[in-house]
C-alpha cells in the first residue's frame, strides 16, 4: 500500500511540473501575438509566485485541518482549472488573474508532499519524486514544440496540459482513502504531533536563514532558465520559437536526469556530497554558457545546467527534518517553500527587466552571481547544520 500511495505522489509532482515550464516556453509565441514588451512576462510570474508565497505560509494550518490528501487533490484541481483559463485567454490581464489560482494550488501541492516523502521515505525516494517534476516540466515544452506552428498554437499546448492535470485530479481523488491505512499516521502525514510556529519562532531556529537562501538561489537559477532560456535562445542566438522549445526541453531532461541520478547515488552518499558534486557540475555549466557560439553549445549549457542544479532542491528539502527536527519540519518546509517561490518571483523579473534594457546577453552573467552566492552560503550552512 505504501509502494502504491508513492506511485500516486510522484504522479502528483509530475502535475506539479506541467505548468512551470508551460508559461515560459510558450512566451516568445504569446508576446508576439498580444504585442507585449518581452519583459511583461514578469506580471503573470511575479502573480504566480505570490499565490505560492500565500499557500505555502499557510499550509501548515490546511494540511493539519484537512489532511495531505485533500489538499494536494483540491490543489491540483485548482491548476487544471487555471490551466484551461489560460488557454482561452485573449490579454495579459486575463492571465494575470488565472495565474492567482495556479499559484495558490502549486504552493500548496509543494508544501505538503514535499514534507510528507521527507518523513516517510528515504533520501532517494525525495530525489525520486523531483525527479518525477522534472518529467512534468520536460513534457510540456516537448508538447508545446509539437503543438505551436500548428492552428492551435500554444493555446493547445495549454488545452493538453489541462487534461492531463484534470486526469492527475481525478487519480487523487479516486485514491484519497488509501492515505489512512498507510504508514498508521493520520492523514496530514506528521511522523509526531506537528509544532505551531510562527515566522519570527521559525526565523529563530539556527540554520533556517542559510536554508531560505539556498533555496532562494537554486530556484533563481532553476526558474529564470526556465522563464527566459526560451527568449534567450530566440532573441540573442536567432533560434526559432519551436527550436528553442525542444532545446529547453533538453535543460528539462537534464533535470529530470539530474534528480534520477541523485536518488541512486543517495544509497552511497549523504545529501551534502550530493549537492556539492551538483555544484561543481553547474559551474562548468555556467562556463559553457558564457562561451559565445552556434544554440548547439547553448543547449549542451543549458542541459549541464539541470543537470547540476536538479539534485539542489530535493537534498535540501530532505535535510528539513534532520536539521529541525520533525516536530518542526512541517511549519519551517513552509517558510522554505515561500522563499524559493519569492526567489521564482523576484529573479526572473529582474531578468526580465536587465534583458529588456541591456538585451539577452546578461542571462548566463545573471544566472553566475546567483550561483557564487549559492557556493558561499553552502559552506556555511553545511558547517552549521552537520554540526
Amino acid at each position: 500500500m505504501a509502494t502504491l500511495l508513492l506511485t500516486v505522489i510522484y504522479i502528483a509532482f509530475i502535475g506539479l511540473g506541467i505548468p512551470d515550464s508551460l508559461f515560459g516556453t510558450a512566451w516568445p509565441a504569446i508576446y508576439t501575438e498580444f504585442q507585449l514588451p518581452i519583459s511583461f512576462a514578469s506580471f503573470v510570474s511575479v502573480t504566480i509566485c505570490c499565490g505560492t508565497i500565500v499557500s505555502s505560509m499557510s499550509s501548515a494550518k490546511l494540511i493539519r485541518r484537512f489532511g495531505t490528501n485533500r489538499v494536494s487533490a483540491f490543489s491540483t484541481a485548482l491548476t487544471a482549472a487555471a490551466l484551461l483559463g489560460f488557454s482561452f485567454s485573449g490579454n495579459l490581464l486575463m492571465m494575470c488573474l488565472c495565474a492567482i489560482p495556479l499559484g495558490l494550488g502549486a504552493g500548496a501541492i509543494d508544501t505538503a508532499l514535499n514534507n510528507y516523502v521527507a518523513l516517510h521515505y528515504s533520501a532517494t525516494h525525495m530525489s525520486f519524486l523531483h525527479c518525477f517534476f522534472g518529467v512534468g516540466v520536460s513534457v510540456s515544452p516537448f508538447v508545446l514544440s509539437l503543438v505551436i506552428s500548428g492552428g492551435s498554437g500554444w493555446r493547445g499546448g495549454y488545452r493538453i496540459a489541462f487534461g492531463i492535470q484534470l486526469a492527475i485530479t481525478a487519480l487523487l481523488a479516486v485514491t484519497l482513502p488509501v492515505w489512512k491505512k498507510v504508514h498508521g499516521q493520520p492523514e496530514s502525514g506528521e511522523g509526531r504531533e506537528a509544532r505551531d510556529l510562527s515566522l519570527r519562532d521559525i526565523a529563530r531556529i539556527p540554520g533556517v536563514k542559510l536554508m531560505w537562501c539556498l533555496f532562494i538561489t537554486s530556484c533563481a537559477i532553476e526558474c529564470t532558465c526556465g522563464n527566459w532560456a526560451s527568449t534567450f535562445l530566440v532573441e540573442y542566438k536567432h533560434t526559432a520559437a519551436e527550436q528553442a522549445a525542444r532545446i529547453v526541453m533538453f535543460y528539462y531532461a537534464g533535470m529530470t536526469l539530474g534528480r534520477f541520478l541523485s536518488g541512486l547515488l543517495a544509497a552511497r552518499l549523504d545529501s551534502w556530497r550530493i549537492i556539492a558534486i551538483g555544484q561543481a557540475v553547474l559551474g562548468a555549466a555556467l562556463v559553457i554558457l558564457l562561451i559565445p557560439g552556434a544554440p548547439a553549445a547553448a543547449a549542451a549549457g543549458l542541459f549541464l545546467v539541470g543537470l547540476g542544479n536538479g539534485p539542489m532542491f530535493p537534498n535540501f528539502n530532505y535535510l528539513t527534518p534532520q536539521s529541525f527536527g520533525e516536530e518542526a519540519s512541517q511549519a519551517v518546509m513552509g517558510t522554505q517553500m515561500a522563499a524559493s517561490y519569492a526567489g521564482i518571483m523576484a529573479a526572473p523579473a529582474v531578468c526580465g527587466l536587465l534583458g529588456q534594457s541591456a538585451g539577452m546577453g546578461i542571462f548566463p552573467f545573471y544566472l553566475l552571481v546567483f550561483y557564487l552566492v549559492m557556493l558561499a552560503v553552502t559552506q556555511k550552512a553545511r558547517k552549521l547544520l552537520k554540526r
